[in-house]
């Protein structure tokens, strides 16, 4: 009776950030998984999978969100499941330090990190209503839960601004009054909170992803794949019982 219990299959769901370095693993993963997903993106690209197809979106923006879930809807039939993973940032670099970002850099960073979310989250409970529920999971970061160690990054260039963890962290809490807010609609809200997953294409820093492993009680930095168990769990009925729960994916980074 439980060889489907992780099964996708009839779902319908959208994966914002669907083309970056996590989410077009999780777009794959919950494709494989047997759900057809809009990987929702700035700009489209041609999807490997034949249940996937690709939906140009910007999360900044209300009516692109509008448009995204359109088509979705269109094209599936309906929006059942929404994975926020879409981010964007400001405030990095020597201007990014508490004593230096500028009004717009810090808001900037927070709606970059807890807008998306917000207006992605919003736009899509009428669909969800529709369906007689669904499943939301939001991305947080283990900066949403302890500070970044500024000894860690040197001259790395990876340092991590105020406004990064402040909207993380309030994608947790989000992700909790959604929880309880959405609960009668049949709609279950949980997060995944990333520990180190640098990018390889972007981050080839030897010296600092040494120093960012040896933070882990693993000894090592994260893959792509390894975050994709969480979220087809959260995504799939094998969660049923679960909402408002944020599950840590850190290597144990923020266990000690």
């Amino acid at each position: 009776m439980y060889e489907k219990l992780f099964s996708l299959e009839g779902k319908k769901a959208v994966v914002t950030g669907g083309n970056g370095y996590l989410g077009s693993v999780l777009s794959r993963a919950m494709a494989d998984f047997g759900a057809n997903v809009a990987v929702a993106d700035l700009e489209t690209r041609e999807q490997e999978h034949e249940r996937m197809i690709s939906i140009a979106c910007d999360v900044s923006d209300t009516g692109s969100i509008r448009k995204l879930y359109q088509e979705t809807a269109e094209r599936f039939g309906g929006i059942d499941v929404l994975i926020n993973c879409a981010t964007y940032g400001a405030g990095y670099g020597p201007l990014g330090t508490v004593e230096r970002m500028s009004d717009e850099d810090w808001h900037k960073g927070l709606d970059g990190a807890a807008g998306t979310v917000f207006r992605a989250t919003r736009e899509v409970i009428p669909y969800m209503e529709r369906a007689g529920g669904g499943s939301i999971v939001n991305f947080g970061s283990m900066y949403g839960i302890v500070s970044p160690d500024p000894s860690i990054y040197g001259d790395s260039g990876a340092n991590n601004p105020a406004n990064y963890g402040a909207g993380k962290a309030a994608v947790i809490q989000f992700t909790r009054y959604c929880a309880a807010h959405l609960a009668a609609k049949g709609i279950r809200v949980n997060s995944v909170t990333p520990g180190p997953f640098p990018n390889p294409r972007v981050q080839q820093n030897d010296a600092f992803l040494q120093q960012l492993g040896k933070k882990t009680m693993l000894g090592r930095a994260g893959t792509a794949e390894e975050i994709a168990g969480a979220v087809v769990f959260l995504a799939s009925g094998a969660s049923s019982y679960m909402t408002g729960s944020n599950i840590v994916v850190d290597g144990g980074w923020t266990a000690w």
